[in-house]
């Protein structure tokens, strides 16, 4: 396999798909020198069966607004690869959505599954619609408007969506109720539920505590703790929230937070009845974070900017892809941070991964250090199954456990002759070598 011409061909193929080229061309040269010490995975043609979905669904979403005027928004599911298990993914709901960023999204999603050590495949799916700025009862009436064609793709055993960006505890209860109704039957097919109907207990927490889990892991190959550490985080939604408490938790300074207008810096740092606040802003009045300076006027707002221009020991980008470029992983590098840990999916651009990796410093790429969320997914579907409910210091033990897990095998993929991880490609790897045996042994289907 020769990485560049597998690139050039997807590229003729699927024009038109900057994220989706992105995320295969980081996969496949990391994982390139590995591929060709297995001849038979060439002769069954596995590169390119593995980068291209095994199928993708598109759809209108009509739904009408509280004015009583007809909306009409793209419907998508991307079920990329079940050699290992079920599909199962996140949903998607931003204006920003289209199916390059799908098909990246479940790409990587195939891969941050495999390293979990769960029985889970890949998938993404969701719609350009926004529920910024509408109210319930809409986005109650396009919940089960999308999910009366989602429907007929889905199930306990087929495809198992959960939350992303703009699809919380309030998407998915609406989501779930609609899947109820069509369906006649009560199920595991959504995970992230309320814990009233099948949920599980640290499912909220577990991308942001699984970040900082794996932080600490890297940590540690250093002699290093959180302790004392100046913390840079980037959004303010589910995942920066839970990173910030975690980081708090165990001793470290989170210096700033953001949304899609721009980031807060603290200068006496963002403790816990801060938090609280923030967390009380975006997720029950849907503020946004320059309410913050209001409230803590000590602290600055900077409009239209992302936080990498701050000076601290370590960065965890929460937020969006592609939000560090490569002038401000420069920025990051010089300016003293010495880890960087991704919340988000793929928010670091190639340059930026690059400056990272030649700097030597610590950096974990998301299909590593967030797979917290979908680790703890995949044992939701187990409490469904079993029709019980385990305490979140069982649940959460036993996302510490599948963390350290990920974080040991990149080591064991990635660890280079001058003794740097590579996370990376220890992650690109260990997520492909185990869907590849896979494909293997199941045949040409």
């Amino acid at each position: 396999m020769e990485a560049k011409k597998v690139l050039e061909d997807l590229q003729r193929r699927f024009p038109g798909e900057p994220e989706y080229h992105q995320a295969v061309e980081e996969v496949l040269t990391t994982i390139e020198e590995e591929y060709n010490k297995h001849p038979e995975f060439d002769k069954m043609n596995l590169i390119e069966r593995l980068c291209i979905p095994d199928r993708i669904y598109q759809f209108r979403v009509t739904w009408v607004d509280d004015s009583g005027n007809v909306q009409t928004n793209m419907g998508y599911r991307i079920q990329h690869n079940n050699a290992i298990g079920p599909y199962k993914g996140g949903l998607r709901f931003h204006k920003s959505v289209n199916l390059s960023i799908l098909k990246f999204l479940a790409f990587e999603q195939t891969f941050k599954n495999s390293l979990t050590t769960l029985p889970m495949g890949g998938a993404k799916g969701g719609s350009d619609f926004s529920p910024r700025g509408k109210s319930n009862a809409e986005v109650m009436r396009f919940c089960q408007a999308f999910m009366l064609e989602l429907t007929k793709h889905i199930g306990p055993d087929v495809d198992v969506p959960a939350g992303d960006i703009g699809v919380g505890g309030r998407e998915v209860g609406f989501l779930f109720g609609m899947y109820k109704k069509l369906t006649h039957e009560f199920s595991g097919v959504l995970t992230g539920k309320g814990l009233e109907y099948g949920g599980s207990l640290i499912r909220p927490e577990a991308t942001g505590y699984g970040n900082v889990y794996f932080l600490q892991e890297m940590l540690k190959t250093r002699g290093e703790t959180v302790k004392g550490k100046k913390v840079l985080i980037s959004g303010a939604g589910n995942v920066a929230q839970y990173t910030a408490e975690k980081v708090l938790q165990l001793g470290g300074t989170v210096l700033t937070m953001s949304d899609s207008d721009g980031y807060i810096y603290d200068p006496d740092g963002i403790d816990r009845e801060k938090l609280d606040y923030i967390m009380d802003l975006k997720n029950i009045l849907r503020g946004r974070i320059y309410e913050y300076v209001e409230q803590y006027p000590t602290a600055k707002y900077v409009a239209g900017q992302k936080p990498w221009g701050e000076k601290a020991d370590i960065a965890l980008p929460c937020a969006t892809q592609n939000e560090i470029d490569e002038d401000a992983a420069k920025q990051l590098v010089a300016n003293g941070v010495r880890a960087v840990s991704e919340g988000a999916n793929m928010p670091s651009t190639p340059g930026a991964i690059r400056v990272f990796q030649e700097a030597k410093i610590l950096y974990a790429p998301g299909k590593a250090s967030n797979a917290g969320g979908v680790s703890v997914s995949g044992l939701e579907m187990t409490q469904n199954s079993e029709r019980l409910g385990w305490g979140a210091e069982e649940v959460d033990g036993k996302l510490h456990w599948i963390m350290e897990n990920i974080h040991a095998n990149c080591v064991k993929y990635g660890t280079e002759a001058d003794g740097y991880v590579n996370y990376v490609k220890g992650a690109n790897v260990a997520g492909f070598m185990k869907v590849a045996k896979a494909m293997m042994a199941q045949g040409i289907v």
